[in-house]
């Protein structure tokens, strides 16, 4: 079963195993949004990747260098080319698969109140040995013409510091309710003891009780128009025509 959407924290994750799970995703029908990009990492050291990274700056076009390829200095792009190295991106299925993704630095404005998920297979501290070198993909992305990691630090900081303060403020009203209904308790047992309580409302029965209206509300227009179809077809049909008078009385 598909979720609407999916969106997941790549902090900590490995750029090949997490390009080819997200790959396989969004392949097969699933929205994929991936952010903090620039917390993925990669294996080898940062000289080892640094020398990669000067080879395929090499693959140029022979007279027009503006026809690519292409290369994306922002750790979202370097992770994006990733996947689409992964997918058959010329053919229909691959645009319509690449369409589904989504890859971002820091987590901008929708993603940061939505639940974010990790992939097990994709995480460092379950696949690599702790002794083995690894590279931050903002930090090399940085030292090969990425101009902005200080302003997603800043963006990141004050993210967090909001997120920090909506919780503070989210526990405070939890422990507010919790002490009023204590404090209700001894009050609702005396209204129930008269037969004036009334239990509250769970969770989801209201928009159980909207369904079922709904559904009696559609049930009683099918009957209306039915009756009226009847009617139509009453009108519609013939008089029956009078019997001739046999004779006169007079």
């Amino acid at each position: 079963m598909f979720e609407k959407e999916v969106v997941i924290d790549g902090s900590g994750h490995i750029l090949g195993r997490l390009a080819s799970t997200v790959a396989k995703e969004i392949l097969a029908g699933q929205k994929v949004v991936v952010v903090r990009c620039e917390k993925i990492e990669m294996t080898g050291s940062m000289i080892r990747n640094k020398m990669k990274w000067a080879r395929y700056m090499r693959l140029r076009h022979n007279t027009n260098p503006v026809r690519g390829p292409f290369h994306y200095r922002s750790p979202a792009r370097i992770f994006w080319r990733t996947v689409r190295g992964m997918i058959p991106h010329k053919t229909y299925r691959g645009k319509q698969a690449m369409a589904r993704l989504q890859s971002f630095e820091g987590i901008p404005e929708p993603f940061d109140k939505k639940k974010r998920m990790v992939v097990p297979n994709a995480l460092k501290v379950l696949h690599v040995k702790t002794f083995r070198k690894t590279t931050v993909l903002g930090e090399m992305a940085s030292q090969s013409g990425w101009k902005h990691a200080e302003l997603i630090k800043k963006l990141e900081a004050q993210r967090i510091a909001k997120a920090q303060e909506y919780y503070v403020e989210k526990k405070a009203a939890a422990v507010k309710k919790a002490k009023a209904e204590a404090e209700c308790t001894s009050i609702n047992a005396t209204l129930e003891a008269f037969g004036y309580y009334v239990a509250p409302t769970e969770a989801g029965a209201m928009a159980a009780l909207k369904a079922e209206m709904s559904q009696i509300s559609n049930a009683v227009v099918a009957d209306a128009g039915d009756e009226e179809e009847e009617e139509e077809k009453t009108a519609a049909e013939p008089a029956p025509a009078a019997a001739k008078a046999g004779g006169s009385d007079y």
